[in-house]
């Protein structure tokens, strides 16, 4: 009667274990701030910097990703994308008109939106994107790559463009990033966990 009932117990005391040990594990995942959603990740990239990061990003979550393009290409010089159309678009707050995109934003709960950033703000495709799009309830997570000016204005704009929507700490990287690069961005999206 004794080993039948220390087999009990001793049943009992495991699967006790078993189950606290699963609550915990569930507890974890229901924490996760990017558990059970959909994400989908969009970026306006001209170098292949914002791309780079675009990438990076996708390779944590396996969700899907699509590039903006615009209808009419920008300049190859330098000088003439950046002094003339891009200035002069961030002046007369033009919103080129852009090619269609391969997803559908209704269909996410989480866009990250990547953007270089232009003449204080976000290149003007991405205000295309953005302002041509419901992002009501949506949560929105800004990546932005530049050349050394930092976010300048971008995270606030995004916030004006993406109306009804959360939108978070931006991302923030010289260029295409460094060797740091990689951990910069775990820690970033642990934030959000």
């Amino acid at each position: 009667m004794k080993k039948i009932l220390l087999i009990i117990l001793s049943l009992f005391i495991v699967t006790s274990s078993l189950v606290f040990a699963n609550q915990d594990k569930e507890q974890k995942k229901e924490g996760d701030f990017f558990m059970n959603k959909k994400i989908l990740i969009v970026y306006y990239s001209l170098s292949g910097n914002t791309k780079t990061i675009a990438q990076k990003i996708q390779k944590q979550f396996n969700c899907d990703i699509t590039s903006i393009e615009p209808q009419t290409p920008y300049p190859d010089d330098y000088n003439e994308l950046a002094y003339g159309v891009a200035k002069m678009q961030k002046e007369k707050n033009i919103h080129p008109p852009i090619k269609k995109i391969d997803f559908d934003v209704k269909n996410y709960n989480i866009i990250f939106v990547g953007t270089p950033a232009w003449w204080y703000t976000m290149a003007p495709p991405v205000m295309t994107f953005l302002s041509q799009n419901d992002f009501e309830g949506k949560t929105v997570i800004p990546f932005i790559t530049h050349g050394g000016g930092g976010k300048y204005n971008i995270e606030d704009d995004m916030r004006k463009l993406a109306k009804g929507s959360k939108v978070l700490t931006p991302f923030v990287v010289y260029e295409k990033g460094d060797e740091n690069t990689d951990k910069a961005l775990e820690l970033w999206l642990k934030e959000f966990k």
